[in-house]
């Protein structure tokens, strides 16, 4: 379960400084689907940064898994971020000059798994999100929605406890946003606990519930879907 308790971010810009998440308290169940809408300016990618353990320069309380994040030091915080967040980026963040299955598994060589281990992990999240076949080919011979899948398959190869998408569909059209939106269905409906971040409503709703953010505050009660 992740829980955050009266966060408040701030940064300071010259002698100003500006609030840009105040007081905010929500709980994410484990298996849970949630959508987190905004638009640009709201705070919504503060708060990613926030929980997705990516920024810890915060006041209030990051309960993830019964631990709070704040205890944490910075060598044992970074463990714990690449063992329970995987990401998933609007532009994909592949690199061009490995292959599919190389770029799937770098966080796998990261932990130091043996070269068996990484292939056969590899294959099988590959063969998860649709493109097995695709293993040996670069990322520029892909279309966007491929590559986005190979991002899933970079962001789940690890089994964390979390996915973040933030804005997955942005560079996607409206067919290939159906496919991928599909592929997070079932990797939820697996028992991964899923977080989208986007400003499309027609994303945003496929989720079990939404959090709207608006000047850094939830507005209202989030609410089911």
């Amino acid at each position: 379960m992740l829980e955050l308790r009266h966060i408040n971010k701030y940064f300071k810009r010259g002698d100003d400084e500006q609030h840009v998440l105040k007081d905010i308290s929500l709980t994410i169940n484990d298996g849970e689907f949630v959508s987190i809408m905004g638009h640009s300016g709201s705070g919504k990618s503060t708060l990613l940064n926030i929980i997705g353990l990516l920024d810890r320069e915060f006041s209030g309380d990051y309960v993830l898994n019964g631990l709070d994040t704040h205890e944490l030091s910075k060598k044992k915080f970074t463990k714990f971020r690449n063992e329970n967040v995987g990401w998933v980026f609007q532009n994909f963040k592949l690199i061009q000059n490995m292959t599919i299955a190389d770029n799937v598994g770098l966080p796998l060589r990261y932990q130091g798994k043996s070269n068996k281990e990484i292939k056969q992990t590899v294959d099988r999240v590959l063969d998860e999100v649709g493109i097995l076949d695709k293993a040996d080919a670069f990322p520029k011979l892909l279309s966007g929605g491929q590559q986005q899948r190979v991002a899933i398959a970079r962001a789940i190869v690890t089994s964390p406890n979390i996915v973040i998408a933030d804005e997955p569909t942005g560079a996607l059209d409206s067919s290939t946003t159906i496919e991928i939106m599909n592929v997070f269905k079932q990797l939820n409906a697996q028992g991964t606990t899923l977080i989208i971040v986007t400003h499309d409503a027609s994303v945003g709703e496929q989720a079990h519930r939404m959090i709207k953010i608006l000047d850094g505050q939830v507005m209202g009660a989030d609410y089911e879907i």
